[in-house]
């Protein structure tokens, strides 16, 4: 066989192993799990009751949520975010990074303690991700403030294949390691590393992950698993609460 039919056959694997990878992401558009139809000017923000009210929950809350992206992208995708609230505060602070705060020029970084800590994000509830109480949340909110200003991508944002909001998330998960945090791998961008660095440890801190810049990749950890990061999508194995992991469908089975 020459180099140039092997290099053929290569190439007709690896689009055979991406059409079966976008398998995912078409099913969830065909269950109607992303709104195409959707309009942001309208889409719910209403509270998923996944947030202890402060008025009753006196004790530190530190909670990591997933809601789908908007439109089409939630067929794909998740957005993340971090929400605190210190012992005796009655409302809590968010932490998450928005796209259209970079295009006009500001930091994309958004740190606010007006919104709701577990709204539906346009329109799609949310899932927690991470809940912590009492001491572990102290601690993690101690570290909150400084590892967001830390975040090396705050001026500049790319749906794919980052730096995004799922970037700076796992960049608190890394940067905190009381945080522990599984991403899922829905989160497109989690794996995205500055330029020039290929290799860091996952964001739970349980394995390591091989990554250029978000579109090749591979991981393997306690808490991820194994995955594979073709072009961003992610399919996997988790082997700690067993589960396969494929691209537009996250988890099966979910939790």
């Amino acid at each position: 066989m020459s180099l140039t039919q092997r290099a053929a056959r290569a190439v007709g694997w690896l689009l055979l192993l991406l059409a079966l990878l976008l398998c995912g992401p078409v099913l969830t558009l065909a269950l109607g799990r992303a709104h195409l139809d959707a309009d942001w000017r309208n889409a719910s923000r209403r509270p998923a009751g996944l947030a202890p009210d402060p008025a009753l929950v006196h004790e530190a809350v530190v909670q990591v949520y997933a809601g789908r992206t908007f439109s089409w992208r939630g067929a794909f995708a998740v957005h993340t975010w971090v929400a605190a609230k210190p012992a005796g505060a009655d409302r809590y602070t968010r932490y998450e990074v928005i796209g259209s705060r970079a295009f006009r020029g500001g930091s994309a970084v958004s740190i606010s303690d007006w919104g709701v800590p577990d709204a539906e994000w346009y329109g799609q509830t949310p899932i927690l991700l991470r809940d912590l109480r009492g001491a572990p949340a102290e601690a993690v909110i101690a570290k909150l403030p400084a590892a967001a200003a830390s975040y090396p991508f705050a001026t500049h944002y790319r749906s794919w294949p980052g730096p995004n909001s799922n970037t700076f998330i796992a960049y608190l998960g890394r940067s905190i390691p009381e945080l522990e945090l599984t991403l899922p791998s829905l989160a497109i961008g989690k794996d995205y590393l500055p330029p020039g660095r290929i290799i860091a440890r996952t964001p739970s801190g349980t394995g390591y992950q091989l990554s250029l810049s978000g579109v090749l990749g591979v991981t393997v950890a306690r808490d991820e698993g194994v995955e594979l990061n073709l072009f961003g999508l992610v399919a996997g194995v988790d082997l700690r609460h067993p589960a396969l992991k494929w691209p537009g469908i996250g988890r099966i089975p979910p939790y």
